[in-house]
């Protein structure tokens, strides 16, 4: 069965986390610019002939501004997660919390949030069939639907 899709990229995220089980440096909190792009799939093209209209779909770069842009991300696991939030506070710290905040993790927990958010903006006629969140442009992780 052959179908259309179409992809936006939200560019230049500075976010922060820390990978507490790493042996190296990457379980000291360091961060990146991220990019996330989003592909999408639809059960029938709107009126304008789209999968989605970009124009459309502020409410994801809301989301993204309002959770991740200038964030710490950590795992819910983390055991010094409480402790440095609690240094500083919120003026200090915009902390959002993931099962895994791994580009691969990232990936799976943006699918999960923002395909819900496309299904009701659109009635259910559009959805994500992918997130790949990109690390500093050089490195990144795909998470796709099941078929």
């Amino acid at each position: 069965m052959s179908s259309v899709t179409c992809r936006k990229i939200y560019t230049d995220i500075p976010w922060a986390h820390r990978q507490h089980r790493h042996d190296g440096h990457c379980a000291q909190i360091h961060g990146h610019n991220w990019s996330i792009a989003v592909t999408f799939g639809c059960t029938a093209l709107d009126a304008n002939g789209f999968v989605v209209d970009f124009g459309r779909l502020k409410y994801l770069r809301a989301w993204i501004d309002e959770h991740l842009d200038h964030a710490c991300v950590f795992n819910a696991d983390d055991p010094l997660r409480e402790a440095l939030a609690a240094v500083g506070g919120p003026e200090v710290w915009k902390v959002y919390v993931v099962e895994s905040c791994s580009c691969e993790g990232m990936a799976r927990h943006l699918f999960a949030v923002f395909d819900p958010l496309v299904r009701t903006h659109t009635e259910g006629r559009a959805f994500v069939k992918a997130v790949e969140v990109i690390e500093d442009s050089r490195n990144s992780a795909l998470f796709t639907a099941d078929p």
